[in-house]
């Protein structure tokens, strides 16, 4: 490449980084202002959530119109290449991470109609959790740190082991009370959404560690076998 075209290709991944940049923010937002409706029963603030979804929809797309004008006007060399491909992938990971916060948020409409639910701080600490988690993979893509990233990798084991706590809490619930079998349903669909975001973190950490090494992080990721409840 010449240098007119180097410095055009990098504006190019400086475009591209700032919109992926964007979408981080908004999904950690959007997470936390669903968790936020669901601790304080805020219908408003879940229905800005669903509302809000739209814009990482519309982030994603851009995103992947802009890596793939770059790839057919600059074809990258090898590592450039890596980072335009992960770039369309981590786009449209977050795309997912804001459709669950949506998810979560709906629920929290449903479950703010009910009387206050005994294992909601269980749901909280599982969400903060899974909150830490996120803003760690962001900020390992940032830095380019696959040390960390391959931390949240490892990790996300525990979101898991903190999902299959909580479901057998919530059914053991139900099943003592069947008034609650209502709110238990919802509070079931709020653990499995997070548990999922929780698995869309790691997928990020997998395209940090390809970006800088060229190959996949491996498939031996410490694992909990999440129970019941197949939302695809």
């Amino acid at each position: 490449m010449g240098p007119h075209i180097v410095s055009a290709f990098d504006d190019d991944l400086t475009m591209i980084e700032a919109k992926i940049s964007e979408m981080g923010g908004l999904a950690e937002e959007l997470l936390a202002s669903a968790l936020e409706a669901v601790e304080k029963r805020d219908t408003a603030l879940a229905e800005a959530v669903v509302a809000r979804d739209a814009k990482l929809d519309a982030l994603e797309m851009e995103v992947e119109e802009m890596a793939t004008n770059t790839i057919a006007l600059r074809q990258p060399m090898a590592q450039d290449l890596r980072v335009l491909i992960s770039a369309v992938k981590i786009s449209s990971t977050l795309e997912r991470i804001g459709d669950l916060a949506k998810n979560i948020a709906k629920r929290a409409m449903t479950f703010s109609r009910s009387k206050p639910f005994r294992l909601t701080s269980s749901i909280l600490r599982m969400g903060r959790a899974t909150q830490a988690q996120l803003t760690e993979v962001l900020n390992a893509y940032s830095a380019r740190d696959t040390e960390a990233a391959v931390a949240v990798w490892r990790k996300d084991v525990d979101i898991d082991e903190m999902y299959n706590a909580l479901f057998r809490e919530l059914v053991t619930y139900m099943m003592e009370d069947s008034r609650m079998i209502a709110a238990g349903a919802q509070m079931l669909f709020i653990a499995k959404n997070l548990e999922r975001v929780g698995d869309h973190t790691t997928h990020i950490s997998e395209m940090v560690y390809y970006i800088r090494k060229g190959e996949p992080l491996g498939d031996d990721r410490p694992k909990g076998e999440p129970l019941g409840l197949d939302l695809e």
